[in-house]
Order: structure tokens, then C-alpha cells, then sequence
């Protein structure tokens, strides 16, 4: 997008309308305070979208987060004001960038800030379920533990297991950082293949058919991003070429995932388990995926963490104001095209 595109907006007041779609770290909502005309979501209800059509059409920024679906129709309905979206996290394919980019209306994000609390909590979550550490807590909360026995709740070691990542970007390389030092053998699955220096930092080896990388691994964990391409990548097919005792952990989005094919696997044993941190429909997850004994399921935790919400807040408040100030702001999305 040329510079021309960026600075083409209405002239801007001084304290430019700042719209926050849900609760933000209180440090980060008394900054906005201090440097904008900010309308805050103090009771954090997500929006509806005639709340969200009635903010974008006198707003000057949007701060929408993942739980708001920010389409055509709405991009096309908002009022001239409208010149930035400003989003809370990474990823962005709940925003229609193609319909923001005719609209010459500027998408930035935050990208980098959850890269480690992230493949934390992938890590735990590819613990949690090769260990089989949940049967094992909740037998002893139940009651129904009857001692210790050489043949009582056995999981898998990860040491020398493979683990398959499919998304090799930050939070990709990540989690490989990990898993080298617990000592497994990574393979990877990506658009493009990463530098051999990087790829020999990482231990990493790459793999092209993400078919035979299902059907080789140990455990897969997902972290690319939602698209057409990637919606349903792991569906029946792809579920029936793992081996009975992996396990797949998804940390992504919930649309990567065919729910009604894991869940069946799960019931009838055809894998180990899976851990996931996001689902299809979210807040609403199928009861029969929760009930399955081999699930390890949180409720999108992966970026909860107190300093990576408020330095993502931060992040946010200096794009908005390097906008402002006729600046490209450093988070800019663009069009892949570009």
C-alpha cells in the first residue's frame, strides 16, 4: 500500500474516537484514556454486530480481537471516519483485509507478543497428553487410585518421539526450541522452507507432503494459519494415516481442526489423544468432544498471560498513534498480493 493510500483520510481531531470491542489491561485502557476519546467495553461482553456496525460508523479505530468477525457487509457500511483497525493479536482472518484495503482502511496487529506464552502452553498441553497426566489426576481426585503399579497409567516419553509442526513461523520455531531439549526429532511442514542455518539451529527437518509427515509422526502440533487451504486440513483422511499412538495438538485456530473426525477417533481409540487450546465454534465446544476420556482440552488460554496482554495493549496504542502522526505504523498488515 503506497504512502498516498495511508495519509488519505478525513482530517483528524485531536483526541482521534478510539473503539475497544472488550476489556483491555487496565494500564493499557488509562493510556488510551490519557491520548484518545476512547469508548472502552467496561463489562467486556462481546458485540454484537449491530454494535459493531454502529461503532465503525463514527469511529475514527476499531480495536476488534478475534472473537469479532469484522466482514465485507460491515467494512463497507462504516462511516468515512473509519481510516485504521486496529487489531488485538496475530492473527487476522477474522478481518476482511481485501474489503479494509478498498476502503483504504489501514489493519495492523501484534505480532511477536505471544510467540513464547504460546508454545509454552503447546508444550505443556503436548505433555499433559503423551503423559496421560489428566486419567492420572483425575483417577486420584475420584478416589479411584489403588496404588502405585508397574503397569497402572502409562503414557508415552517424549524423548526421541518425533514431533510434527505444521506452521513454521514464530510460534512454530518455538515450540521446536522445546522440543530439542527435551531431546525429540522435529520435522516440519511449511509454505516456504526456512533458511538450513535456521533449520540446522532448530534441529529441524523438512518435510513437503504434510501427508507423510501425519502419517510419520508421533504427535502434530498446528500452527498455521486459517484459511481456505488450511480449514479442515486435519479431517478423516488425514486422522486415519497417524498412528494409533500419537496425538495431535492444536494451539491455531479451531477451524484447522474437523471436530466431528477427531472426536470419533477419540471415542474409538484410532489415536492417543489430542490437547487443544481452540475450537470451531467458540465459546461453544460439543459436549461429546469435552466427555472423550482422551482429550486434554483449555479454553483458549494460549496468550493469557498478564504481561503479554498489556504489552499487546501497548502495542496497539503505538500503532494508533504513529497513524495519527502521518506515519506507517510498524504493525501494518498487508495483502500477501503485496
Amino acid at each position: 500500500m503506497s504512502a498516498s493510500n495511508i495519509t488519505a483520510r478525513p482530517p483528524l481531531p485531536a483526541r482521534p474516537s478510539v473503539v475497544v470491542t472488550r476489556r483491555l489491561a487496565p494500564a493499557v485502557e488509562e493510556r488510551m484514556r490519557e491520548l484518545f476519546d476512547a469508548e472502552l467495553n467496561t463489562p467486556d461482553a462481546p458485540l454484537s454486530r449491530e454494535e459493531l456496525r454502529a461503532a465503525m460508523a463514527h469511529c475514527h479505530v476499531l480495536v476488534p480481537t478475534v472473537t469479532d468477525t469484522i466482514d465485507r457487509d460491515l467494512i463497507e457500511s462504516a462511516g468515512p471516519n473509519l481510516g485504521m483497525i486496529a487489531n488485538f493479536g496475530a492473527g487476522t482472518e477474522h478481518i476482511d483485509l481485501a474489503a479494509a484495503r478498498a476502503r483504504g482502511i489501514l489493519v495492523t496487529n501484534t505480532p511477536g507478543v505471544f510467540t513464547d506464552d504460546t508454545a509454552d502452553l503447546t508444550f505443556a498441553l503436548l505433555i499433559l497428553t503423551m503423559r496421560r497426566f489428566k486419567a492420572g489426576a483425575q483417577t486420584l481426585q475420584n478416589g479411584a487410585w489403588e496404588g502405585w503399579g508397574p503397569t497402572s497409567m502409562l503414557g508415552h516419553s517424549l524423548s526421541r518421539k518425533t514431533l510434527g509442526i505444521v506452521g513454521m513461523g514464530r510460534i512454530g520455531q518455538a515450540v521446536a526450541h522445546r522440543a530439542r531439549a527435551f531431546g525429540m526429532n522435529i520435522v516440519y511442514h511449511n509454505r516456504h522452507r526456512l533458511p538450513e542455518a535456521l533449520e540446522n539451529m532448530l534441529s529441524a527437518s523438512f518435510e513437503p507432503d504434510v501427508e507423510r509427515l501425519f502419517a510419520t509422526s508421533d504427535a502434530v502440533s498446528l500452527h498455521c494459519p486459517l484459511t481456505a487451504a488450511t480449514h479442515h486440513l486435519v479431517d478423516a483422511e488425514q486422522i486415519a494415516r497417524m498412528k494409533s499412538t500419537a496425538c495431535i495438538i492444536n494451539t491455531g485456530r479451531g477451524g484447522l481442526i474437523d471436530e466431528d473426525a477427531l472426536v470419533e477417533a477419540l471415542e474409538q481409540e484410532r489415536i492417543a489423544g489430542a490437547g487443544l487450546d481452540v475450537f470451531a465454534h467458540e465459546p461453544e465446544v460439543s459436549p461429546r468432544l469435552l466427555a472423550a476420556p482422551n482429550l486434554v482440552a483449555l479454553p483458549h488460554l494460549g496468550s493469557a498471560t498478564f504481561e503479554g496482554r498489556e504489552t499487546a495493549g501497548h502495542k496497539i496504542i503505538a500503532n494508533i498513534r504513529f497513524w495519527v502522526d502521518g506515519h506507517r505504523p510498524p504493525d501494518q498488515v498487508l495483502p500477501e498480493s503485496d
